[in-house]
């Protein structure tokens, strides 16, 4: 959709220009559209387009011609001529004889309006001109008409206009009309998008209208597929989503319009993923208001597990049905839909990797709603989704969603789901790592640890997991609007201190938290100087130590310097842990320089800013295999990197990120899915053939030797001397050139 009022002599985007063009006002222009030249002209070779024109998709308008005020061109046509005002043009011209079969429709449908005007005293001069002026205005003789009450210039005309086309849309037969449907749809669905708390169309019945569309698409396939039809579950499951984003009393006008059925059916998979993915997203909505939840919860059952499947298997469905096609076979009108009808390859395969991810979030979301109110949580708490819930992050394309972890803190909230969590190392451990990187969502993998430990139930079943990774935090001042981080994980940790003996991790935080604060808390001034130069000399020597290659030696120097840094001195404690983070980079020790660096970063201000630990922490994830982490921690670097105005881009930064973007590709998974399932099935027909071949042999062998009658010798043939004679020959020729090669190999005397 565009509109705009000037030359424009740059590409645009959306839509396919060539030359320069003019367009007037409020001119509406869906995909696929192509304003030109015809190539045979020379000088102004630009269309012009006049006010309030509608253009439909995959419409071509070629060379120097004029498209009159209001006219609207049909989707499909080629226009080379010009196109008179107020006029419908539709065709395609292979000749330009052809163009004299245009039709202007719409003045074979107009009629004058007769303005009632009766001469009283009371009516002006200017009356009886308006009468004129109205006689000569013509419009449609369609009961209903979209476009026509668009313009009505009385709101009140306006309003039942409108309310009539929403109400006999659904129930039309007339396939004259099909084509105007999709224009529609698109011309509400950028309503929709762009004035979603506008209150007008959702009080004129677009709920019930969009409900029965939807309907009608999935109970008949003929009506489904003809013409542009395909479009329209997809823009009405849209637009019910995007006015009831913002504004609980558009979800209770759609609940009560009944759109929940209708959507439920998309939700099934009745159409494609496209639709799935724009009815879960309405469906969210739906769920999220206090006053509609309890319309949804009547199918939560229903919800619930076709949701935890798609959230599960929606990438593969993308990946096998969409990316991993060639662009051939790919479906045409998801094409159109996710590039607005403009794009190559590359575009779409980006566009459908966002949408994967909103897919997949959205039905998070959806999950979200329904563990928030603690119901159906024996469906959700899984143990096999819970593994599989710690890896659905959306990929890089997601901004917005927490993903999996958002849904996992939830959980946490409640007993039963802390119960079921705690019972998962695999997740604890992943909501380690998430709680140690640079995710956007840190602070939420650092919440369920801290949930888990202030139950006395699952306190004893995380500790030992959990403590090793916030051990590491417990210097954490502030995390993003969240302050005194460390002191909260401290004393979560700190909860049972007779307990505490049996546990490295904790007995080192209360060490460091409370008795070696109570100490430092008498240090005078001078002391803490004396202190400061002291550490400085121990690092120099340390640092000494390094650049001869004596790591061991340097690192036992760091730890050293380390015990005597007093904890108020944070920025040289972070260099210390930066560079003790890089010995054991040296040593191969990654688990200790995550931990290293981890600290480093605790101490920076703000946090996660330092540099140097951002790279060496990057480093040592990359040495666990762990790509997600390390491309994180990498991209922070760089973007700090950037922050210094350094414009040159590190190569080893450079090539970390290339080498860890596949990796985390959103269909990285379904991607090598798909290729075992490949091998698997080639290896299965290579092994069938040789089966088949084996057995051949067998048989051949028992038809020539144990198939004879017993007491009867077998007759063997006598080989062919030919081929004797010829392999002797080869042999002795071999036996010469080895004899003359050893000969020119020996010394001349």
């Amino acid at each position: 959709m565009a509109s705009r009022k000037k030359s424009l002599g740059s590409y645009d985007p959306e839509l396919s220009f060539r030359d320069f063009r003019v367009i007037g006002n409020n001119v509406s222009i869906l995909h696929s559209m192509t304003l030109g030249g015809t190539g045979k002209a020379f000088g102004d070779r630009h269309p012009k387009i006049g006010d309030g024109v509608l253009i439909g998709a995959g419409t071509c308008i070629l060379g120097n011609i004029k498209v009159g005020e209001y006219a609207k061109i049909g989707a499909g046509s080629v226009v080379i001529k010009d196109v008179p005002p107020r006029t419908t043009v539709c065709n395609i011209p292979f000749l330009p004889s052809t163009f004299q079969t245009i039709i202007p429709i719409i003045d074979l449908m107009k009629k004058k309006r007769v303005v009632l005007v009766t001469k009283t005293p009371y009516n002006t001069s200017e009356d009886m001109m308006s009468e004129e002026s109205h006689q000569d205005q013509e419009v449609c003789l369609k009961p209903w008409c979209f476009f026509c009450s668009m313009r009505e210039p009385d709101a009140s005309l306006r309003r039942v206009g409108i309310s009539n086309y929403f109400k006999e849309m659904p129930l039309c037969e007339d396939k004259e009309d099909y084509d105007q449907y999709v224009l529609v749809l698109s011309e509400l669905w950028h309503i929709a998008m762009t004035q979603s708390n506008d209150p007008e169309f959702p009080s004129l019945g677009i709920f019930k209208c969009m409900a029965n569309l939807i309907n009608k698409a999935i109970n008949d396939k003929t009506w489904l597929l003809t013409n542009q039809n395909i479009y329209i579950p997809y823009y009405a499951a849209h637009i019910i989503g995007s006015y009831t984003m913002n504004k609980e009393e558009f979800a209770q006008i759609a609940v009560q319009s009944g759109v929940i059925p209708p959507l439920l059916e998309l939700l099934r998979g009745k159409i494609s993923w496209v639709e799935q993915r724009v009815a879960v997203r309405a469906l969210g909505h739906l769920a999220s208001y206090e006053s509609t939840f309890d319309s949804v919860s009547e199918y939560e059952q229903e919800v619930v597990k076709v949701t935890l499947n798609l959230a599960c298997t929606c990438l593969e469905v993308v990946y096998s049905e969409f990316v991993g096609v060639k662009k051939k076979k790919r479906v045409e009108y998801h094409r159109n839909l996710l590039t607005r009808g403009v794009g190559d390859l590359e575009m779409e395969n980006r566009k459908a990797e966002e949408w994967g991810s909103q897919l997949q979030c959205w039905c998070i979301h959806l999950l979200n709603c329904f563990a928030f109110k603690e119901r159906c949580l024996n469906l959700i708490c899984q143990k096999e989704f819970l593994k599989e819930l710690c890896h659905m992050w959306g990929g890089l394309v997601n901004h917005t969603s927490p993903g999996g972890v958002g849904l996992l803190r939830i959980l946490c909230y409640s007993k039963f789901g802390r119960k079921i969590i705690a019972e998962i190392p695999k997740v604890i451990i992943n909501l380690g790592n998430i709680s140690r990187s640079s995710d956007d969502w840190q602070y939420m993998g650092i919440d369920c640890l801290l949930l888990l430990l202030k139950d006395s139930d699952t306190r004893f079943k995380v500790i030992d997991i959990a403590a090793s990774y916030l051990v590491d935090l417990v210097e954490l001042k502030t995390l993003g609007d969240k302050s005194n981080v460390g002191e909260t994980i401290t004393k979560v940790l700190l909860l049972e201190e007779h307990k505490l003996h049996n546990n490295r991790d904790l007995q080192q935080v209360l060490n460091l938290k409370v008795y070696r604060r109570k100490k430092e808390k008498a240090l005078w001034e001078e002391k803490l100087e004396e202190r400061r130069v002291l550490v400085g000399l121990i690092k120099q020597e340390a640092n000494d130590k390094l650049r001869l290659g004596k790591v061991e030696e340097a690192l036992v120097k760091y730890n050293e310097a380390l015990e005597v840094c007093p904890l108020k001195l944070r920025k040289e404690r972070m260099v210390l842990y930066s560079n003790k983070a890089q010995c054991n980079l040296v040593l191969k020790n990654p688990e200790s320089a995550i931990s290293d660096s981890t600290r480093a970063l605790c101490l920076s201000n703000p946090a996660n800013t330092h540099r140097k630990s951002l790279w060496r922490r990057s480093q040592a994830y990359d040495m666990k295999g762990m790509a997600r982490e390390s491309l994180l921690d990498c991209i922070v670097f760089m973007k700090k990197q950037h922050q210094q105005r350094s414009l040159k881009i590190p190569y080893h930064a450079a090539r970390m990120i290339c080498k860890h973007m596949d990796a985390t590709w959103l269909f990285a998974a379904a991607r090598s899915s798909r290729l075992i399932r490949v091998m698997k099935k080639k290896k299965n027909h290579h092994s069938n053939h040789e089966n088949e071949a084996n057995n051949c042999e067998v048989n051949f062998h028992d038809r020539n030797s144990g198939g004879l009658m017993p007491g009867l010798s077998t007759i063997n043939g006598e080989p062919f001397a030919a081929k004797e004679v010829s392999r002797r020959k080869v042999q002795r020729t071999r036996r010469r050139i080895k004899k003359a090669n050893i000969a020119a190999a020996q010394p001349i005397m």
